[in-house]
C-alpha cells in the first residue's frame, strides 16, 4: 500500500473543525510535571495504531509491554485501527470530544491538517521530544506546523528507483540511471537487448509525480507567498517529462489495478526498475525475480531533474499528541518510548522499517539489506508542502495528470485544470 497521504479529506472538514475540543495541552504545569517525576505518573492512555495487524502490529504490542513494565501505574489501551479509515475515525471523534485516542499514529502528510484544527496538541517542552538532533532531518520536519512541533517521527520512508540487476546485466547497464534522460535511454536500451521486457511501469498516482516536480524545483503551492505553482512553468516542465517517461519506457498502464499491476510486472521481471517505497520490498522479494536472490534487487536515489538534484517526498509516520486528552502527561511518556533510539531498533530489526534516530541505525539494523539500501536514498527525501489542505490536492492533480498520460489533455491544460481546482481548497492563494 503506498504511504502517501489520503486524499480524501476536503476542506468542508477543516471549515467544520476549526474549533476542537480540549485544549489544555499549552499548560507549563502539564508539559513539566512527566518530565520532574514521571514515575509518578497515573493513569490510562488509548492508541491507536495504524500497522498491519498481521505483520507489524505485535512488535509494537511486545513495546507497550515493555513501557507498561517500566511505568507500572500506567496502562495502554491499544487499539489498531485501518489505516485507510483512521484519518475519518479520529476526525470524527476531535470534532465531537468524544472517542479519540490520547495518541495515533498520524500519516505524516496529515499532521499540517490535524493542528491547524487545533486537534493535536503541540509538544515543544514536553516529554515526548527528547534528543530532537538526533532525528534525521526530513522525518523531523514533518513534525512542524506553524513554528511548532506537533508529533514525534516513529517510523519514515521515501520513494527511490528500485532496479533488476539481472535485467540491468543482460542489457550492458553498468549503473542505474542518474537523471530521467539517462532512465528513458537505459530503457530503450533493455527494450532492445532484453526481449520482453520494459524499462519502468509509470505509477499513475499523483503522489509519486513527487519526484519530477521536486526535480525541477517544482511544488503544489507556495505557502509564504499565498501562490498556487501546479502549474508553473517548473511544474510544466516536470509533467512534460513524465509523459515522456510514459510515452517512451513504461509498460503499459492498466489504470484500473495500476499499482498491483506495476507490482506483478516488477516482481516477475517485466519491467527492470520501478520509483518505488521501502514498503514493497517485501512483496518484491517474494516475485520470481527476486526469490532465493536477494542480492539481485538493487536501490539508488530517484533520478534527478534538470536542476540537478534527486529529491523524493519524505513518508511514514508520526506519534501525535490529542490535545484534548486528560492524560496528557502519561501520553508525553509514551509518545517518548515508543520513538526512542532502542524502541526504533527493535521496530526495525522485526518489521524492517526505516527508523528515524539517527542512532537507530547501529550495524545490527542496516543488515538489513533494505534498511541498508534505503539510508543514503533518505537524504534525498524532503517534506510535501505544509499545508492542512494537502491532501486535498491529490485528487485534483491525480485527475488531471491521468489524462495527460492518457493524452485526453495537454500537460499546461491539464495542470491548469487542476490549479484552478486547487484554488476552490486554498482560499487567499493566488492561482498563476
Amino acid at each position: 500500500m503506498r504511504r502517501g497521504i489520503s486524499a480524501v479529506a476536503i476542506a468542508a472538514a477543516i471549515v467544520l473543525g476549526v474549533t476542537a475540543c480540549g485544549g489544555s495541552s499549552d499548560s507549563k504545569d502539564d508539559k513539566a510535571s512527566a518530565a520532574k517525576d514521571p514515575a509518578a505518573v497515573t493513569w490510562s492512555i488509548t492508541y491507536w495504531d495504524t500497522s498491519d495487524a498481521k505483520n507489524e502490529a505485535p512488535t509494537y504490542k511486545a513495546l507497550i509491554a515493555d513501557f507498561e513494565a517500566k511505568y507500572p501505574k500506567i496502562k495502554v489501551n491499544y487499539q489498531n485501527v485501518d489505516f485507510t479509515t483512521v484519518e475519518q475515525k479520529f476526525k470524527a471523534a476531535a470534532q465531537s470530544g468524544k472517542g479519540a485516542p490520547d495518541v495515533i499514529r498520524a500519516d505524516v502528510g496529515l499532521i499540517p491538517e490535524y493542528a491547524s484544527l487545533h486537534y493535536i496538541a503541540p509538544l515543544d517542552g514536553t516529554a515526548a521530544v527528547t534528543d530532537a538532533s538526533d532525528f534525521l532531518a526530513g522525518p523531523m520536519d514533518t513534525t512542524k506546523y506553524d513554528g511548532k512541533t506537533y508529533g514525534v517521527p516513529s517510523v519514515t520512508d521515501t520513494l527511490g528507483l528500485l532496479y533488476n540487476k539481472d535485467i540491468f546485466a543482460k542489457a550492458g547497464i553498468a549503473a542505474p540511471p542518474k537523471t530521467w534522460d539517462e532512465l528513458i535511454a537505459d530503457s530503450k536500451t533493455i527494450k532492445e537487448k532484453v526481449p520482453g521486457v520494459a524499462g519502468t511501469y509509470v505509477n499513475p498516482d499523483s503522489y509519486f509525480l513527487f519526484p519530477l516536480l521536486f526535480g525541477e524545483g517544482a511544488d503544489l503551492a507556495d505557502p509564504a507567498g499565498k501562490k498556487i505553482t501546479v502549474n508553473s512553468p517548473e511544474a510544466v516542465k516536470a509533467v512534460t517529462k513524465a509523459k515522456e517517461v510514459y510515452d517512451t519506457s513504461s509498460l503499459k498502464v492498466d489504470f484500473a489495478s495500476a499499482y498491483d499491476n506495476m507490482q506483478t510486472s516488477f516482481k516477475t521481471g517485466k519491467v527492470a526498475m520501478l520509483i518505488q517505497g521501502p514498503w514493497s520490498v517485501s512483496d518484491d522479494l517474494a516475485g520470481s525475480a527476486f526469490q532465493g536472490k536477494e542480492s539481485n534487487l538493487g536501490y539508488a536515489p530517484v533520478p534527478a531533474g534538470s536542476t540537478g538534484k534527486a529529491l523524493a517526498p519524505t513518508g511514514g509516520h508520526d506519534l501525535a499528541v490529542y490535545q484534548g486528552s486528560k492524560n496528557l502527561d502519561a501520553s508525553y511518556l509514551f509518545t517518548q518510548f515508543m520513538t526512542s533510539s532502542s524502541s526504533q531498533q527493535q521496530i526495525a530489526l522485526k518489521n524492517g522499517t526505516l527508523p528515524t534516530r539517527t542512532s537507530a541505525y547501529t550495524a545490527e539494523v542496516t543488515k538489513n539489506p533494505q534498511i541498508a539500501g534505503f539510508k543514503p536514498i533518505m537524504d534525498t527525501a524532503r517534506p510535501r508542502v505544509a499545508l492542512p489542505q494537502v491532501g486535498s490536492l491529490f485528487t485534483p492533480l491525480q485527475q488531471q495528470y491521468i489524462k495527460i498520460l492518457q493524452g485526453e489533455t495537454s500537460v499546461k491544460d491539464g495542470l491548469d485544470a487542476a490549479a484552478k481546482e486547487f484554488g476552490k481548497l486554498l482560499p487567499g492563494f493566488t492561482v498563476q
